[in-house]
């Protein structure tokens, strides 16, 4: 039938059946009806897509083709056939009579609900489908009839065609209808959630933005948030400084909604007065009243100030209203943390480290950002948060967690990863808000993760033969100051366009911890963490393991030797007995030996991150030591593997008992294998990172040299005390002052204050950015409560990360200056550890350390050894003494002080 008499429905009084309008419109002529300041609307019901579409639908459905092949046709035809003449006359008449023949209106499509099943649809509680349909904003009379049908043509848009696949929908069995809506010319619009979409806490969350409402909903403006609690009335506000706005631009009109300026005189001001919010909060408090369920509302701002509200639609979910990142709840207003980044950089770093580790952040982080997907405009825009990844808080290194966490929701399909995430970087402690999206938007998230996964291997290879390969050429000992900035500039270069790698890396870590889990949860719930730590030890060596395996080696053919032995085991000076090993002492094979160790692994060592660490690469004799405790010892390399995979095979055995069914076993074995490969490839690539940053050590150290030639610094390692931009600076013209002896000393005494207070800041603290950091730090530090706190238990309990249980003495590691000989067959206890603890970890018998998560180091090469491992115990420091018995169980995450004689 010709649907003549329903082509246009112009009384929002009419407007009440979700099945012919849809439920955007119904909800808009509702709230219209009750008095709410909703523009004149008037729309094109479902049945005349029915009658205009649906045989173009039909005759398609008849022809063999793919989907997306389909949807395009569709699409393409759609626009070509345009409205039916009948429909283009009542356009014309209907766009007078609610806007003027000068004026503009908005056009919206909207999916309507199946016939006989309401609750569906577009903005429904149900099935939002929100952003899959077109929207025309300032449309003029002689346009009306195109958008209309392009509002139609957008049932078969690509992403609309894939969600109801998803769905377990017909693709292709769609009804819209399209509403044609006067268009407010608001100067400020808004978008206002009735609860808080984070917790559905009573407060009303508001982003507004100058413009329209694209501009906030889009992120195509800058955007201000407000947070209003519903009680009290009291209002938080995060004002951004403001250059970007979405609006009308009569000279562009042809455009739409065109990008426009922020007035210079506004940029700094808050979009909505204190009144205005409340109004809002009042308004957007009726809406959710008027329906019964907390609402998503989005209205504009005229001139005149009046509010009109254009749409409303029911939070369906917590993750699914939310815009942005989750937060934990109740901030401070900067939040540091330094759970995970201890273990890169622990205790007091000099100026200079802090200055080349945030510049890798910012750099490593903005190709992970590229690598996912992120436009490069997003990143552009957030490059201030890129800046401050990490702080200097008293010398002592912190992430900047806030900025993390807005960061990483540029990616998109990182939403179901955020708990994993926050466990990796210990930040339980800070009742974080995991995000839950829906099943569909999961599972497109974890699609896209999944498609990326198939180039990593590959890409993996790249990077390494590429840092390999660089990483060999690279020699400094001849270079000009010219030549070392000019070095030092194409290594970031090249550093810039690859090392997002080992990141992406970290994506596909944390997607295949949360799938295991998961699944343990549901097909193995009765097997604890031990068959998840079991099945990940062992494997093929990484690059940290060959190092250590290296020295093991060293000390299996000195053994060899009656003589070489006799030498090494003596108490002779290890630099003097080097200098004899080297030039063949004890025979050539040996000597090189020696000399490939330090050319491989020579930028490996103890706190190898901080440039003032002194590596093998600079003093190689400083390998002798761990040579001659596994000589003393009789370890082998043989005797490490094999403990690997003895654990490995008992917690297969768990597994098999705890999962009897061998098509769940087989699926959860694929993932371990994964999770093996990915956790090898990160400790590569931070094996690479060590090598960085022995680069990066030896390019800096020889520009001190320069820099003391000149008579402008007295020791190389002076430019320890200065920044990357001064040390080059001084040569390239680019630093501000030229007293770098005098700044260096100010900064020297500095740093060893701080090292001299031995003052340990907690793991999470917040500061106020109205304060000077350094103020707001001397504060903290009188109110920090003693050390060794009030529980006297004598049991600690942290995080399972490698099996076994055993008993031993502990030795108390706060200076890692330690030698492998003190840590035989003693209990490792520390604050932290990083990749250069390797050869006192071999030598102890289990592990015990303050921070570190399931995916840390310390955790990983507990499993590689085999011994038993404990993470994140707290105060184990200060609560076990030196020497005392105590006993580690792996599996259970627990440390029994069992006496506390030294």
């Amino acid at each position: 039938m010709n649907p003549v008499s329903e082509w246009l429905v112009e009384s929002e009084s009419t407007i009440a059946n979700p099945e012919l309008f849809g439920h955007k419109f119904t909800r808009q002529a509702s709230l219209e009806q009750a008095g709410f300041p909703i523009p004149r609307l008037a729309c094109v019901p479902a049945t005349v897509f029915d009658y205009a579409v649906g045989p173009e639908v039909r005759a398609s459905m008849a022809t063999p083709l793919e989907a997306s092949d389909r949807a395009q046709a569709l699409r393409r035809r759609v626009r070509e056939l345009g409205v039916p003449p009948a429909l283009r006359a009542k356009l014309d008449s209907c766009f007078d009579e609610i806007a003027g023949p000068d004026g503009l209106v908005a056009v919206r499509a909207c999916v309507v609900p199946k016939v006989g099943n309401s609750e569906s649809g577009e903005d429904s509680a149900a099935d939002p489908f929100a952003g899959l349909s077109d929207s025309f904003l300032y449309v003029r009379r002689a346009e009306l009839a195109d958008r209309v049908a392009a509002c139609w043509a957008s049932a078969f848009n690509p992403e609309a065609v894939l969600y109801r696949a998803h769905r377990g929908m017909d693709p292709f069995a769609t009804r819209v209808a399209v509403g044609v809506q006067r268009m407010v010319m608001g100067v400020r619009s808004f978008v206002a959630f009735t609860r808080n979409p984070l917790d559905g806490a009573a407060q009303c969350v508001i982003a507004a933005a100058y413009g329209i409402g694209e501009g906030v909903v889009q992120e195509k403006a800058d955007v201000d948030h407000f947070f209003v609690d519903q009680a009290s009335g009291q209002i938080q506000a995060r004002v951004e400084l403001k250059s970007r706005a979405v609006g009308w631009d009569p000279a562009r009109p042809d455009q739409g909604p065109v990008a426009v300026a922020v007035e210079p005189g506004l940029a700094a001001l808050p979009v909505l007065a204190d009144a205005e919010l409340h109004e809002i909060t009042a308004l957007a408090a009726r809406v959710e009243q008027h329906f019964g369920a907390p609402q998503d509302i989005e209205g504009t701002i005229t001139a005149d100030g009046r509010i009109h509200l254009v749409q409303a639609r029911p939070i369906t979910a917590p993750a699914a209203a939310q815009p942005a990142a989750p937060m934990p709840s109740q901030a401070p207003a900067i939040l540091w943390d330094n759970n995970n980044i201890t273990e890169s950089f622990p205790g007091v770093s000099c100026a200079l480290t802090y200055s080349v580790g945030r510049e890798l952040f910012e750099v490593g982080f903005t190709d992970l950002y590229r690598r996912m997907g992120v436009p490069a405009r997003v990143i552009a825009r957030n490059r201030p948060r890129l800046r401050q990844m990490v702080g200097y808080l008293d010398g002592h290194v912190y992430y900047a967690i806030d900025n993390w966490y807005q960061l990483h929701a540029m990616m998109r399909c990182f939403r179901p990863l955020w708990s994993t995430w926050e466990q990796a970087l210990g930040l339980t402690a800070a009742e974080p808000v995991a995000v839950r999206p829906n099943a569909i938007s999961k599972a497109l998230d974890l699609a896209e993760i999944a498609l990326r996964l198939t180039a990593h291997p590959r890409r993996v290879r790249e990077f390494l033969d590429w840092w390999d390969s660089y990483h060999a050429r690279l020699d400094v000992s001849e270079l000009s100051p010219s030549e070392v900035v000019a070095a030092y500039r194409e290594l970031w270069r090249q550093v810039s366009d690859r090392w997002g790698v080992t990141l992406v890396n970290g994506v596909f870590l944390f997607t295949a911890n949360w799938a295991v889990n998961g699944l343990l949860r549901r097909w193995a719930s009765t097997a604890d963490r031990s068959v998840l730590n079991g099945m990940l030890s062992g494997g093929r060596l990484n690059r940290s393991a060959q190092a250590l395996h290296s020295v093991v080696a060293l000390a299996s053919q000195a053994g060899e030797s009656a003589a070489l032995r006799q030498a090494l085991l003596s108490d002779a000076d290890p630099r003097r007995l080097w200098n004899e090993l080297i030039g063949g002492s004890h025979g050539q094979e040996f000597a090189s030996a020696l000399s490939e160790h330090v050319r491989r692994y020579g930028d490996r060592g103890l706190q190898d991150l901080k440039l003032e660490a002194i590596t093998p690469r600079a003093e190689p004799w400083t390998v002798l030591p761990a040579v001659r405790a596994y000589l003393r010892q009789g370890k082998t390399v043989r005797d490490s593997l094999a403990m690997g995979q003895k654990v490995r095979r008992q917690a297969r055995r768990e597994l098999r008992r705890h999962c009897p069914n061998p098509a769940e076993r087989a699926v959860l074995a694929g993932l371990f294998s994964a999770m093996r490969t990915l956790l090898q490839v990160r400790e590569d690539t931070r094996f690479c990172r060590s090598q960085l940053f022995g680069d990066l050590r030896a390019l800096l150290l020889r520009q001190g040299e320069h820099l003391v030639a000149a008579g402008l610094l007295d020791e190389p390692r002076d430019v320890l005390d200065l920044t990357v931009e001064e040390v080059l600076g001084a040569f390239d013209g680019t630093v501000a002052g030229a007293d770098l002896r005098g700044l260096a000393a100010v900064r020297a005494a500095e740093r060893a204050g701080w090292i001299a207070a031995e003052r340990t800041f907690p793991a999470r603290l917040g500061t106020d950015p109205d304060e000077p950091l350094t103020l707001a730090l001397a504060a903290l530090g009188q109110q920090l409560p003693a050390a060794g706190g009030t529980d006297r238990s004598d049991v600690l309990v942290g995080l399972a990360s490698s099996a076994g249980t055993v008993r031993g003495r502990a030795m108390v590691v706060l200076d890692p200056t330690v030698t492998a000989d003190e840590t035989r067959d003693r209990i490792l206890v520390a604050r932290e550890t990083d990749p250069g603890w390797l050869f006192l970890m071999m030598s102890a018998k289990a592990l015990v350390v303050e921070r570190g998560t399931l995916l840390s180091h310390t955790a990983i090469t507990g499993r590689l050894l085999g011994i038993p491992t404990v993470v994140a115990v707290p105060e184990a420091t200060t609560r076990i003494r030196n020497g005392s018995l105590i006993e580690v169980d792996g599996a259970a995450g627990t440390v029994r002080i069992l006496d506390t004689e030294s």
